[in-house]
């Protein structure tokens, strides 16, 4: 009897699992996967679509495709994983038996309480949600003047919150817009927790954006029209974009398996196998084992390609009785871009530890291509090449 293996998710985790499975099993297991959305999106450049949607077309590709004509695909969002069963609910209340799973379904904007902010902000996890802030910019320099300019608020100085400052700053130099961008990070530094270098890299580059940046204080309440900064600021906005944190799928609380009691991100081992031995996990909808260390592998898009290779191999390898491989995330180093701009830092291979200009820029586009052609082909990666 043929067992089926079911993939939840079609961003980096689930669409690299599958090419994976596809690749590896044989007649051995038929191939299901599931996805709230009919394409892969390349996120880490869904920011550009803030400055121009029709990027959008050089970085959304269809699953159909994307996968084999023997892969099977469903269109719905998971509401529930019953372990017990292996039996999946949709939103529309069909169900989908498994013998074995992968959840690579990604995560959620995390809010962390702050009171108003998931009701007045926007967030940056869909192509949908990039099209929007471009939208909602437009708009907002449309209403604005010279002497009443509009305030564009972005929260959190992680990557995503500095390339999407960065992509505004962009729109508002090309468009001659009256925009004041503020950027909010609660710790003492953007890019927090990294490498000081890094860190007064990207500050420069932000402020030669004239992005201001505020630092050392957080978030502490929003509502329609203000965003209170600490004890003392307060930040009239017109948007608000949050990217200041991930928490888990809400479908994730329903899966009978060891979570993350307050994130309700799935505990996976170093081979993504739960406490279930059917059900692995990756990406950002899970939490890794890494050996030697006692920190999770990071939730970022890197890590996600490596982890999908071995996770539809090791799926692979539990349908045939073999023993699992152990996955240790290797930092191939970091890539931010600000506007036109890049900074590269401890990129593996290379001499110099943190550096900008035209390679650090090329090089991210490079890395972009990269995956785009593992994705869907070389055309698609040298057509997107130009706006990465």
């Amino acid at each position: 009897m043929t067992d089926d293996v079911v993939v939840l998710g079609s961003g980096y985790a689930g669409t690299g699992a599958v090419k994976r499975l596809e690749s590896v099993l044989d007649d051995e297991a038929d191939i299901t996967w599931v996805s709230d959305v009919d394409h892969h999106l390349v996120l880490h450049e869904s920011h550009r679509c803030i400055r121009n949607p029709e990027v959008k077309e050089k970085i959304t590709f269809d699953v159909a495709e994307i996968k084999a004509p023997s892969t099977r695909f469903v269109q719905g969002r998971v509401t529930d994983i019953d372990a017990d069963e292996r039996i999946l609910t949709l939103e529309d209340d069909s169900t989908i038996d498994y013998d074995y799973l992968l959840v690579g379904f990604g995560s959620r904007t995390a809010f962390f309480g702050i009171e108003g902010l998931e009701e007045h902000s926007l967030t940056l996890k869909t192509l949908q949600d990039a099209l929007d802030i471009h939208e909602a910019v437009t708009e907002a320099a449309r209403e604005a003047s010279r002497e009443d300019r509009a305030q564009i608020v972005v929260g959190g100085a992680g990557l995503s919150g500095i390339q999407s400052a960065g992509e505004i700053a962009s729109f508002r130099d090309k468009h001659r817009a009256p925009i004041d961008i503020h950027l909010v990070e609660g710790l003492d530094n953007v890019f927090p927790n990294n490498d000081p270098v890094v860190q007064a890299k990207l500050r420069k580059l932000l402020e030669e954006k004239d992005v201001e940046i505020h630092t050392g204080e957080f978030i502490g309440e929003v509502d329609e029209e203000t965003v209170y900064v600490g004890d003392e600021t307060e930040l009239d906005y017109d948007v608000l974009l949050w990217a200041g944190g991930i928490t888990g799928q809400e479908a994730a609380a329903t899966a009978d398996v060891e979570k993350d009691e307050r994130s309700n991100r799935i505990e996976a081992a170093s081979d993504f196998r739960t406490s279930d031995e059917r059900i692995f996990a990756i990406g950002d909808a899970a939490l890794v084992d890494q050996p030697d260390t006692d920190q999770p592998a990071p939730p970022t898009a890197q890590a996600a390609w490596q982890a999908a290779e071995v996770a539809g191999e090791n799926i692979a390898r539990a349908i045939r009785g073999q023993p699992l491989k152990e996955w240790t995330y290797d930092d191939k180093g970091t890539l931010i871009s600000v506007g036109e701009k890049a900074v590269a830092h401890d990129v593996k291979g290379l001499p110099v530890d943190t550096f900008g200009g035209p390679a650090a820029k090329a090089l991210k586009k490079t890395v972009a291509a990269r995956w785009i052609k593992k994705v869907n082909g070389f055309a698609d990666a040298a057509k997107a090449f130009p706006d990465m």
